[in-house]
């Protein structure tokens, strides 16, 4: 039966109402309901929304969602909480995969587990301790997977499953379960046309399976937001379409546009166009899509635009028992190319095995592994490597979190995709093997040497990591000292992961967690170690006190400091030296950066990660291996020129950016330029002179009028002070842009002034009865009151009555006022200064005027810091007003107010399934940096993996680190992991005659920091006189700061040349004087 579930773009719109002054946000209770309150079919469920999976709320919590919902767009989110979805086997990949879902907002998620808990589920089971083996798996995590989300209503059931009951749910997800179970429910759901996924883990291994029925439709196959491109010439002849000044287009064949913004409105109606790419990638082809305007346009065009549209894609998958057969694999591994070949035998191998013994196979145990052998035959024909099929044999029974996390993540996604038709599904199987993580001839924990009393079952939780990696082996890592920076989205599932791990769980071992945010609504959504109770507390405290409920044994300790230069008191020798690697789970590539060269310095491995949306990515820096985060860079993002936000803006991002800067301007600057003014009057005006007259003039004006001009006595007084804001932005500015460059102007070439990205902007007057009018006035105002202390107006039918009453004194154009069009004519400009005589009379006056002033009588500016995620504020208001606004004067299509929240906040999207995989690939890669007590991993660089994976698509490679680039002096070879390490004390003579004996070389010249110690070309005797002096003094003296007493060391750095005068680039020299 075919599955016949709607395109997701062909149902109602979304339900988004925002919070704020005079609007509401509606939101689910989530409240959990006892068995005899629900009313499904053989379900003896002990929670869920009485309403059940068709209520008909499908309302969406944007604070909440804000990140995932920039993610997978509106639409799916929509569809997200409209849908059920039953999760069979609440394992360690069915908990993971649960975790997942709830925290993504489905509507409706029924748990189902028929097994009791063992000590070998307890090593990825997060939500269970040993006081709980023997009872059912779903009941025991239950209750706090229904806590991770209260707009979500999660239902249990205990029972056998049957058709009847699984057909009333959109998707069903099967884990941890035989192929003859996974059959049957699959044809369960075929049958009436819904969806089925299932998954499976076991040690270093597992699997994904994905059925979406015979004809799935994916609306939005990559999930990419594509910008338009500006359009100058159109051939509709030929069919050949340009795009202004040669820019790229970023089009395939196939690919479908419509037209936008041009002068034809008839033009602007065409449906999508198929678009043929040609060698230029300037230039796109659409046949004869154009060729009826051909009378009214053909040539070089003033205004229009192409943008791709996403246009529908389907799909035809198998059932499970055919795939089995005739399976499609995605690849893990491209340097396992024949992997998902062997896997799969493997692991019908396994399935045939346990149902034939009633058990798995053993671990390390040689017989189990000649009888699972036997279970191959009839599997297929592929011929499987020897060391693969032992491994796989022998990990049968492991249970590993990271592992579960990777596959858990990938799974979750693939069921948004299900339940939403967004972006393109798993076409079928996805067989994962990580064995490159078992510690090979080179560790002390060589797994080849591992027997079946080195893996058998303790009963204790680390039952299903032992029988991976050995008893020696978990005491090891029980011992480890890990510092973990940043508890956000990343943090969490580290964290969790980690505690499943036993890392420092044992005497000697200790976790180090530091992030100095506090906890945010819109935290919730993915870090779920959080709850709304937690909302304003420390990120790091919480996180510590959720991972010992996960793992009491766990040694844990929440630091609350930035890691930064400015923190080295903490972050210190001693802290450092006391590790065994660094863990990043940061947001911003500075910190990652400062944090990658601490660990170069202390020679520490670095498991580096970062997300955005469905992409993901994780980097190994090893010690003496590997390159280091910061030996490379991505490019620099393109700025936006001045001039195209001052006074032509073409897209919505534009006005964005000009209302973001003007947020900054008129409640931020202003206040603390007026702070320093009043704090230290003299000061400020000592600082003034050092500035340009032009600077001085725009300095003192701003001042003037923060508090004398437009100096506010009441909220009444912000009201009127907003209203001309209107005025002066929207009227005024433009019609001044128009007395300068008149609609019909030409350039000196003939050309029309207006056209390309120029886009001729027209005033907008004031209209009380125009909520966008009204919401700038009234946020302005509000913003306004707040910077001078000053109580606001919060009736906005108040201020509309009073915005009514101000009359709007006419617009007169000033003569000789300079416009630059480009940033290089601003730039004159400024150097320039300002024309006329006047300009150090108009300084006069300015002046005269602040030194009336009585300061003391003078109350302190409030500035107001932009914070984006709260709807009360008012600042997102502001913005989404001004920016639309001026999109208005320049018909640029607008934006609502959470796509300009993401654009203003600089919001990167994030989904917690993305993040479950990213975590785990980062702790699978934890596993290679064990060794033994003292001692570092010898295992060669192609054992880790680097890795890129986008959900979306779906996509993952893995790639060897970059190897560290290798330099040489004389014949002697170094890395950036390389150093020259004296003791101390040494006078600075002493220290560079140490220096030139090491290497060879003349020292020229030689540094500390920022401070210059010595230099062939100084003066002689001040050479002399310091050569006879310490280091340290030395260093104190030229830096005129003392060596802060945590400093056991300091780095110099030495330039050196040979006997032909040659510079010659030596490693850095680390002393150490305590």
């Amino acid at each position: 039966m075919k599955h016949t579930r709607p395109i997701f773009d062909e149902e109602p719109a979304i339900k988004i109402t925002r919070c704020g002054n005079s609007s509401i946000c509606s939101q689910r209770n989530g409240k959990i309901m006892p068995a005899s309150e629900t009313n499904q079919n053989n379900s003896n469920q002990t929670g869920g929304n009485a309403n059940g999976p068709n209520s008909a709320d499908h309302s969406v919590d944007t604070n909440l969602y804000s990140r995932q919902i920039y993610a997978l767009g509106e639409s799916a989110m929509t569809h997200l909480r409209k849908a059920s979805v039953l999760i069979s086997g609440i394992g360690s990949v069915g908990l993971e995969i649960a975790k997942n879902v709830i925290l993504g907002g489905v509507r409706h998620v029924t748990l189902h587990d028929q097994k009791l808990l063992t000590f070998g589920d307890l090593s990825a089971c997060f939500y269970a301790d040993e006081s709980m083996v023997g009872e059912n798996r779903a009941k025991i995590s239950f209750t706090k997977l229904a806590e991770l989300n209260d707009t979500v209503t999660c239902t249990l059931h205990t029972e056998a499953l049957n058709e009847e009951f699984v057909k009333q749910f959109d998707l069903v997800i099967v884990t941890d379960s035989p192929w003859e179970e996974q059959i049957k429910i699959n044809n369960w759901m075929r049958k009436h046309g819904k969806l089925f996924i299932s998954a499976d883990a076991r040690g270093l291994f597992s699997y994904a399976f994905v059925d979406l029925g015979e004809k799935f439709a994916v609306h939005d196959v990559d999930g990419e937001t594509y910008n338009e491109v500006l359009l100058e010439h159109v051939n509709c002849e030929t069919g050949e379409i340009f795009t202004l000044d040669k820019a790229y287009h970023g089009l395939e064949d196939g690919d479908h546009i419509v037209f936008e913004d041009f002068e034809i409105a008839e033009l602007n109606k065409l449906t999508p166009t198929p678009v043929k790419t040609t060698a230029k990638g300037h230039i796109v082809n659409v046949g004869k899509a154009l060729s009826s305007f051909s009378s009214v346009i053909d040539g070089p065009i003033s205004r229009g635009r192409a943008r791709k549209v996403k246009m529908p894609k389907f799909i035809e998958f198998k059932s499970l028992a055919e795939a089995l057969k005739s399976p499609e694999f995605m690849i893990w591994d491209f340097a396992k190319f024949d992997g998902s070949e062997h896997l799969h035998r493997l692991w019908q191998a396994l399935y045939k095995f346990e149902k034939k013994h009633k058990r798995s196979p053993k671990p390390r145990s040689k017989k189990d592994a000649e009888l699972f052998k036997a279970e191959l035959e009839g599997t297929g024909t592929a011929e499987i490597p020897e060391q693969l099929l032992l491994n796989f044999s022998y990990q049968a029974t492991g249970n590993l979190q990271p592992v579960a996390s990777v596959i858990g993540g990938f799974v979750a996604q693939e069921a948004f995709k299900a339940v939403t038709h967004h972006t393109t599904p798993l076409k079928q199987f996805l067989y994962t093997d990580s064995c490159e993580a078992l510690p090979g001839d080179y560790s002390s924990f060589d797994a080849g040497k591992l027997t079946e009393k080195d893996c058998e079952p303790r009963q204790t939780r680390y039952d299903g990591q032992a029988a991976v990696f050995g008893w020696a082996f978990q005491a090891a890592l029980s011992k480890q000292n890990w510092f973990i920076v940043g508890a956000g989205a990343i943090g969490c599932e580290l964290f969790k992961n980690m505690a499943m791990m036993g890392l420092a769980a044992g005497n000697g071992g200790l976790l180090k967690v530091t992030d100095p945010d506090t906890i945010e609504v819109s935290n919730l959504n993915r870090q779920f170690l959080f709850r709304r109770p937690d909302v304003g507390k420390k990120k790091s405290e919480v996180a510590a006190r959720s991972m010992k409920q996960f793992n009491p044994a766990v040694n844990v300790q929440a630091l609350s400091d930035i890691v930064s230069e400015a923190t080295e008191s903490v972050f210190n020798d001693d802290f450092f030296n006391q590790l065994n690697g660094v863990c990043n789970a940061l947001d911003n590539v500075e910190a990652r950066r400062y944090v990658d060269r601490r660990c170069v310095y202390y020679q520490l491995p670095l498991l580096e990660s970062g997300t955005m949306g469905a992409k993901g990515n994780t980097q190994v820096v090893f010690p003496h291996l590997t390159e280091s985060y910061g030996s490379t860079s991505d490019p620099p993002e393109s700025e936006t020129p001045v001039c195209t936000l001052k006074n032509f803006p073409y897209q919505i991002q534009h006005t964005i950016q000009w209302a973001r800067s003007k947020f900054a301007d008129h409640f931020t600057s202003v206040a603390e330029t007026a702070n320093q003014y009043l704090d230290d009057v003299n000061g400020f005006l000592g600082r003034l002179q050092q500035m340009t007259v032009s600077q001085k003039i725009e300095l003192l004006r701003a001042l003037n009028k923060a508090l004398i001009d437009d100096c506010p006595s009441s909220a009444e007084d912000c009201v009127k002070w907003a209203r001309d804001l209107f005025d002066s932005l929207y009227r005024n500015e433009i019609m001044q842009l128009l007395h300068n460059f008149p609609p019909d102007q030409v350039t000196s070439q003939g050309q029309k002034f207006w056209s390309g990205t120029k886009r001729c902007p027209h005033p907008l007057n004031f209209d009380v009865d125009n909520p966008e009018h009204l919401e700038f006035v009234y946020s302005a105002a509000f913003l306004r009151a707040q910077l001078y202390n000053i109580e606001p107006i919060s009736d906005p039918i108040k201020v509309a009555h009073l915005a009514r009453a101000i009359i709007s004194p006419e617009f007169k154009p000033r003569e000789g006022i300079k416009i630059a069009v480009t940033d290089a004519e601003a730039a004159a400009n400024d150097e320039a200064g300002p024309e006329g005589d006047d300009s150090e009379k108009l300084l006069d006056t300015l002046n005269m005027n602040l030194a009336r002033l009585k300061i003391d009588n003078i109350r302190r500016l409030t500035p107001i810091d932009f914070e984006k995620d709260d709807d009360t504020n008012h600042h997102i208001d502001f913005i989404t007003a001004a920016s639309n606004l001026r999109a208005e004067n320049y018909t640029i299509e607008k934006a609502d107010r959470m796509k300009t929240k993401q654009i203003a906040g600089k919001i990167i999207p994030a989904l917690a399934t993305t993040t479950s995989v990213v975590a785990g690939l980062v702790c699978i890669e934890l596993y290679k940096t064990i060794e033994v007590e003292g001692q570092r991993s010898k295992a060669p660089i192609e054992r880790f993996k680097n890795a890129f994976l986008n959900l979306a698509t779906p996509f993952i490679a893995f790639s060897e680190p970059g190897k560290a680039p290798k330099k040489k002096y004389r014949d002697i070879e170094f890395t950036l992991w390389d150093r020259l390490e004296v003791n101390g004390p040494k006078t600075l003579g002493q220290f560079i005659e140490w220096i030139e004996t090491q290497t060879g070389l003349t020292v020229s010249m030689m540094s500390s920091g920022v401070s210059l110690l010595y230099a062939f070309f100084q003066p002689p005797s001040k050479v002399a006189e310091r050569k006879t002096r310490d280091v340290i003094q030395v260093v104190e003296e030229v830096s005129r700061n003392k060596v802060p007493p945590f400093r056991r060391s300091l780095v110099f750095e030495a330039i050196t040349q040979n006997d032909k005068d040659e510079d010659v680039e030596i490693p850095y020299v680390k002393y150490n004087f305590r």
